[in-house]
């Protein structure tokens, strides 16, 4: 009987752990609708992308409507192919996902052989017209290159444009305690209805309501910053705006960083 309760006990927790991760998400998604040059949708299409970095491949079908949906896709850049018997295939490079982007990607299919290729270079920023919410990307490069005090990643989260630190006042039934998250308003929201989230999992202090420490730069790919409108990509609890980063992933070559600090006392 003890080993039943026990086994009960660790299933529980792992629901409950599994629960918590779908608050947020550190994904992105492609979707959209095939169609022929006559404008007619086309359905039994195969959808195609494949991660470039790590060569991670999903696959799709499009549905009666010519629409089809890819979720849960990690952040990076993709090929995207779209290919159906009396069709030559569409691919289209340089796909970039950002975390909780959703963009659209509409195939227009020409006649011909499908071992022909239509290929077209995505140079221009892919169009979102399936999220309401407003918000700013950190790329890996600009957290690597802007200047930071303590190597601190939340100094960053200001530069979205609409973030400012507030004074660090008490918040009603918290006690501040050792805490050293930093106190940010999104939007002219309060700074401790601010969600935040790493790598999908809630990244908010319990004590205070600001945010845990956030890894140091080398290791973090990106975070977004959402001032509203968030919908289910995001965690959806966040009344005074969102912030979900993403920490690096691997690929298929070996890399890595190194870093020292200089602290001589002349300097």
């Amino acid at each position: 009987m003890t080993r039943i309760w026990g086994a009960l006990i660790v299933g529980l927790m792992g629901l409950a752990i599994g629960c918590g991760s779908v608050w947020a998400q550190a994904t992105a998604q492609i979707s959209g609708t095939v169609r022929d040059q006559s404008g007619a949708v086309l359905p039994g299409v195969e959808v195609t992308v494949t991660q470039t970095e790590t060569a991670l491949i999903r696959t799709t079908i499009t549905n009666e409507t010519g629409s089809y949906v890819l979720p849960n896709l990690p952040i990076g850049p993709y090929r995207f192919e779209a290919a159906l018997p009396g069709f030559r295939t569409f691919v289209q490079t340089g796909i970039v996902l950002q975390v909780n982007s959703n963009p659209v990607v509409n195939p227009v299919l020409q006649i011909g052989q499908v071992t022909e290729q239509v290929e077209v270079q995505a140079n221009a920023a892919l169009v979102e017209t399936r999220s309401t919410a407003v918000g700013q990307v950190m790329e890996n490069e600009r957290i690597l290159e802007l200047p930071l005090q303590g190597r601190v990643v939340t100094d960053l989260i200001t530069l979205s444009g609409a973030s400012v630190q507030t004074a660090e006042a008490p918040v009603p039934g918290f006690n501040r305690g050792t805490s050293a998250g930093r106190f940010i308003s999104i939007a002219g929201g309060l700074s401790f209805g601010v969600m935040y989230s790493l790598d999908g999992a809630v990244h908010n202090n319990a004590h205070d309501g600001t945010q845990m420490p956030f890894p140091f730069p080398d290791a973090l790919q990106e975070f977004k910053v959402e001032s509203g409108g968030a919908g289910a990509g995001g965690s959806g609890r966040g009344s005074g705006g969102q912030v979900n980063a993403v920490t690096k992933s691997g690929t298929n070559e070996f890399h890595g960083n190194l870093f020292e600090f200089v602290r001589n006392y002349k300097f």
